[in-house]
């Protein structure tokens, strides 16, 4: 079996942002993995508009040209690393965004979850499962949480990441997650076309 490609989503937009620290952090640790193969993914070079179609691309097809790229970007990829901060204890609108602007390329794909911010971006990171259990993808249990004093410092003080080194067991155990189930939908995926095809003919 080939190895899965993985991409690492950067979820936030803003000039401010944290996210580009914390997705290369990840992409690092992922990266040096032989098990994978991990790409970064900025949503800054993928500017969607607000959602206006007139419905899912499960049933019509996009129309806008930025949605159409996306949705051939998001379907190159095996599994997903969404890393996330935490907006009013939600998920940033950039990021719902571009989740909705796609929905069979995610289906039955796993995903994994890296937040950061003052409570590691868990509330928005519970709302992002709940998300994907709509989109048909399969959730790692673990997640990576940078939070509190240490996201400060990382944050404010330009900190390392790595300096915080509870954060790497949690994160291996997170891709140690992520490749089984990618594995594990891909072969699924594979059947389910193979037995499409046969029954075609």
């Amino acid at each position: 079996m080939t190895k899965p490609r993985i991409a690492i989503i950067l979820s936030t937009t803003r000039a401010a942002r944290f996210g580009h620290k914390a997705g290369q952090w990840i992409y690092d640790i992922a990266s040096k993995r032989d098990d994978m193969e991990v790409e970064l993914i900025d949503l800054r070079d993928y500017p969607l508009p607000f959602f206006d179609e007139i419905a899912t691309n499960a049933w019509v097809p996009t129309q806008n040209p930025e949605g159409v790229r996306w949705q051939k970007k998001v379907a190159q990829y095996d599994g997903y690393i969404f890393v996330s901060a935490e907006y009013n204890h939600g998920v940033p609108a950039v990021l719902k965004n571009a989740l909705d602007y796609a929905y069979t390329e995610w289906n039955r794909k796993a995903a994994g979850f890296f937040g950061y911010g003052g409570v590691g971006a868990a509330r928005a990171i519970e709302q992002l499962r709940l998300i994907g259990v709509e989109l048909q993808m399969a959730s790692t249990r673990t997640g990576v949480h940078l939070a509190g004093g240490d996201f400060m410092a990382a944050f404010r003080e330009g900190k390392p990441i790595s300096d915080f080194a509870y954060l790497k067991p949690t994160a291996d155990t997170m891709l140690d997650e992520l490749v089984w189930w990618t594995n594990a939908l891909k072969v699924a995926r594979e059947a389910a076309a193979k037995k499409a095809t046969i029954a075609a003919e």
